[in-house]
């Protein structure tokens, strides 16, 4: 199978409108949203025209350089690594280069994923997903797979080649390959790590959705879900899924895939469980939500779960959950 590669138009002229001070200034200000009590922002606050200068001067002259890791590990919801930055000056660095390249990204990435894009959210998805599965027939089976350890796995020299065909300003890619070179992988807790990494599954989008024309295909991070009428059809698309990311991409998928009829499983993506004809809440998040009302859990933790609760069909299950009942 042959794959023809996506034509993208090289950008140039960008590095002084992500350095100036004008984007500096508005990318600190960004950055601080919500986080106005932490040391790192206090610290910064205190000198903060003379930073802002000297970021200037260091992105202008090319040198800066990324700060060291703080480095460690999480286990809600799942196990990871975390890698954070300090505040000053690499968070600001980071959205003062997404201030620009944000929506040069978004143009390339197809409308079918929705990781950590502004409006295309997990809700979003739901909607678009529970419209698709009103097609039962053309939706009868599920592909369900994710991609093996995504983020750590990322090949520098991959993501390297794809940005230089999208961006030809060499300031703008060295400072980029910098920040990608500070790190195995690309680092868990990264401001530009999420749009890299969809960045880097972008032409991989395409090429699902132009050369294998996939009608049904839902990609969130690395978890991706492919619908079809014929179960021995979405076994073909597996398999060249798995050539098309370990030739093009240096990836592999998780031996865990699924492919199943959907009427009796149900689709378990982004903490929902997808029928035909109604959406049930992951078991996971209501036992959750169960302990944490029972540990007596603030309002805010309350309502977000009740965010949750109100896209799923989920009446009597958000009854018992308020009235403390066993599930």
């Amino acid at each position: 199978m042959t794959f023809n590669k996506q034509r993208m138009k090289r950008i140039g002229n960008i590095y002084n409108k992500i350095i100036s001070i004008e984007n500096l200034l508005l990318a600190d200000k960004i950055a601080q949203k919500g986080k106005s009590e932490q040391y790192g922002v206090k610290l910064h606050n205190r000198n903060k025209e003379t930073n802002i200068k000297e970021l200037h001067y260091l992105l202008s002259s090319g040198q800066y350089r990324t700060s060291n890791y703080d480095v460690f590990t999480v286990y809600e919801p799942k196990e990871r690594v975390v890698y954070r930055l300090p505040y000053y000056p690499d968070r600001i660095v980071h959205h003062a280069i997404m201030n620009i390249l944000e929506p040069i990204f978004v143009s390339h990435f197809t409308a079918d994923t929705y990781s950590c894009i502004k409006g295309r959210g997990i809700h979003h998805l739901l909607r678009k997903l529970k419209t698709d599965l009103k097609d039962v027939g053309g939706t009868k089976y599920c592909l369900k797979l994710d991609i093996k350890k995504f983020y750590p796995n990322i090949d520098h020299d991959v993501l390297k080649h794809l940005l230089s065909r999208k961006f030809k300003d060499q300031n703008l890619l060295s400072l980029l390959y910098e920040i990608i070179d500070s790190a195995e992988g690309l680092p868990i807790g990264n401001y530009l790590s999420q749009y890299f990494a969809n960045f880097y599954l972008s032409n991989f989008d395409h090429w699902i959705k132009e050369e294998l024309k996939v009608k049904y295909y839902y990609r969130y991070a690395d978890d991706i879900v492919i619908l079809s009428n014929n179960k021995n059809h979405l076994h073909i698309i597996l398999t060249h899924i798995k050539s098309y990311l370990k030739e093009h991409l240096k990836l592999s998928v998780k031996q865990n895939y699924q492919v199943f009829p959907v009427e009796s499983r149900g689709i378990d993506f982004v903490g929902y469980v997808f029928y035909h004809t109604h959406i049930k809440l992951r078991k996971r998040i209501k036992q959750n939500f169960a302990r944490k009302l029972k540990k007596g859990a603030s309002e805010e933790t309350i309502a977000s779960y009740m965010g949750w609760l109100k896209h799923a069909n989920a009446i009597n299950l958000t009854k018992k959950l308020i009235n403390n009942e066993q599930l």
